[in-house]
């Protein structure tokens, strides 16, 4: 029921955006569309619009093998020679169709009941040939030269889903077989995409430790990617090794948000997209927190932040009249547009001092310095006008201001409007530092 609860924000959020969604073939192969298939579903219910890239590469060298016909790779692209061509052609009409009549399924008493998908599928993609690569010849092996993004736009405006194959047409009439992630990148870069989805067989992005990171800018899966190719290191899996520099592209060419997520699992998408956490990696354009001036509009979100802490007494408690009231005072520190954390900064210019109240992180992100980083927003602000010093009243945590820098003071050292106001049956501790 709280999962349930928690993705209403997200649902009202996700209506009339646009997500791209990447699969390799396998998912097909093993059977793992089917469940896809309710989740996409789902989605559309939602008015999400869907464009979806599928691959096809189990299912190629399926025909290939039964052909007789050697494999050729340079740097993980195939050289898809005239024979190669015909199985590329076979295998992704095969893998369409599929796809198509699983959609197509409206089953009573099934995920499907009742869902109305029309899938739209064609010659959306222009290629162009790759050419030679390290002395080879790739033949019809070829790279996304322009996506038709008017389009797709107008067959998702009708209500369609739209399915794009790894392949490509040129003006000439030739046919290019093409990577997943090419197709997919490009097409979410045309159309603007809110979200791109890769479906893969890690469970996301991991460090150089093996730990799973949950979240990361472009700029820093850059630098972990720079990291492993300097360091030559082998433990970085296929889907990473393609799916990562495709993530950074699309971020790096206006694509907010990228997911890569295990296709193992079921529900990955609904659980990626709708819970707070996820379950894989999310790439971003841009960082996710930021800090800001509150605004009137921000109170309820403020109120249920520190509402929990009023209650144990750490804080003092404030109405919602008074908060409407002081909201210039306040600054907030924001994650993926989610208030997580406030800290209230009231001046007293004559004394160039100020003093820092109602301080308070969501008990879900108290971790990972934010508590710092919104301490070091304050001071910033605070020597912004043009003040020496800010001070905190507390019960509760004078430890952590301590570790900080602050050095505790005695009450008659508060300017003379603040001593007024000193709560003598709390008798909270005073804590100054210079800034």
């Amino acid at each position: 029921m709280r999962w349930f609860r928690s993705a209403a924000p997200y649902i009202h959020a996700f209506g009339g955006r646009t997500f791209v969604i990447a699969f390799g073939g396998e998912v097909v192969d093993d059977g793992q569309f089917v469940a896809l298939s309710h989740d996409l579903n789902l989605l559309a219910s939602l008015e999400v619009r869907l464009v979806l890239v599928h691959g096809s590469r189990p299912q190629i060298e399926s025909r290939l093998r039964k052909a007789g016909i050697e494999t050729r790779l340079v740097e993980g692209l195939r050289v898809t020679n005239d024979e190669a061509m015909e199985a590329v052609k076979e295998a992704n009409g095969a893998v369409r169709v599929e796809i198509e009549a699983l959609l197509s399924m409206g089953l009573v008493n099934s995920p499907m009941a009742g869902s109305d998908i029309r899938v739209a599928s064609g010659n959306f993609v222009t290629a162009k040939p790759l050419g030679v690569l390290n002395g080879v010849d790739l033949q019809h092996t070829g790279e996304v030269r322009k996506v038709d993004a008017t389009g797709i736009q107008k067959r998702l405006d009708d209500g369609e889903l739209v399915l794009l194959s790894p392949m490509g047409y040129s003006p000439t009439g030739e046919v290019f077989n093409l990577s997943l992630e090419d197709v997919a990148v490009n097409a979410a870069i045309a159309l603007d995409a809110d979200k791109l989805i890769f479906l893969m067989d890690a469970s996301g992005v991991h460090n150089i430790r093996g730990e799973l990171l949950r979240e990361m800018t472009a700029a820093k899966a850059r630098k972990l990617l720079n990291h492993i190719e300097e360091k030559a290191e082998k433990d970085i899996t296929e889907d990473e090794k393609y799916y990562l520099p495709a993530s950074i592209k699309a971020c790096d060419n206006g694509v907010a948000r990228t997911h890569l997520i295990s296709r193992h699992v079921d529900g990955a998408i609904l659980q990626e997209l709708f819970t707070h956490d996820g379950i894989g990696t999310m790439i971003t354009e841009e960082p996710l927190e930021s800090m800001r001036q509150a605004e009137i509009g921000d109170v309820g979100a403020i109120l249920q932040l520190i509402e929990p802490l009023e209650a144990e007494g750490i804080l003092v408690r404030r109405g919602r009249e008074r908060l409407e009231m002081e909201i210039s005072h306040f600054h907030l520190m924001e994650h993926d547009g989610r208030i997580i954390g406030c800290a209230a900064l009231y001046p007293f210019a004559q004394e160039k001092t100020a003093e820092l109240a109602c301080m308070a992180i969501d008990p879900g992100f108290r971790r990972g310095g934010r508590g710092d980083r919104l301490l070091k927003y304050c001071e910033e602000a605070a020597r912004e006008l043009g003040l020496k010093s800010i001070f905190v009243l507390t019960t509760h945590t004078e430890h952590w201001f301590l570790e900080r820098g602050f050095i505790e003071q005695d009450v008659s050292m508060l300017p003379q409007e603040r001593k007024q106001l000193y709560n003598l049956q709390r008798r909270s501790k005073v804590f100054s530092k210079k800034i």
